[in-house]
């Protein structure tokens, strides 16, 4: 009887100590939350990277001819309503990224690391530009501060991008590469071999 009395007290003790209370329940429902947000999140900043990478290669590719690397000399100079365009393009993709969602850490590592890298691009295309209508020292001065803020910039790119790549390999959505590719050479990081969406 004894025996009886025991199991009819400890089944419902043993069920009520292996039940979650209410906070961990809580606790469970905010994260689920959280994951979901960040796979959103993860999905929206990929959209973004894209069309502004797209963007800014057609600005790099302009930049390449005016602002050669290592000190070579320039193919062309541009026309001011071309480095108005430059400016237009990299304008808008500072006021893209300017948004500044809170996420998880790596989410926002991403996020802060594509923001700085448009802020570096509009920096060079502003000293180009500046730059382009002086003469002498002061001229190259500051054509040697665009080429190397533009280095900058396509550089911190590329970190955000390899971020963003892991985070949507975490996230389940496969590789994800949205780099720079019309400056070869600038020494930032570059894309794996494996293909988009893959894991």
């Amino acid at each position: 009887m004894a025996v009886l009395a025991a199991v009819a007290i400890a089944g419902p003790v043993g069920y009520l100590l292996g039940r979650p209370d209410a906070s961990q329940v809580a606790v469970a429902d905010m994260r689920e939350a959280e994951v979901k947000r960040d796979v959103q999140q993860i999905g929206e900043l990929t959209s973004t990277a894209r069309l502004t990478a797209g963007e800014l290669n057609g600005v790099l590719a302009g930049l390449a001819e005016v602002l050669p690397r290592d000190g070579k000399p320039a193919a062309r100079s541009a026309e001011p309503s071309e480095v108005d365009g430059w400016r237009g393009v990299v304008r808008k993709a500072v006021d893209r990224h300017a948004e500044t969602p809170s996420g998880t850490t790596a989410t926002n590592v991403a996020r802060a690391g594509l923001r700085g890298a448009v802020d570096a691009m509009a920096i060079a295309v502003d000293a180009y530009a500046a730059g382009s209508r002086l003469s002498g020292d002061s001229r190259e001065t500051l054509l040697d501060l665009a080429a190397r803020q533009r280095s900058a910039a396509v550089a911190t790119w590329s970190v955000a991008a390899t971020q963003l790549d892991q985070i949507s390999i975490d996230a389940g959505k496969g590789h994800q590469h949205v780099y720079l590719t019309s400056v070869p050479g600038e020494g930032g990081m570059s894309a794996d071999t494996l293909p988009e969406g893959s894991s």
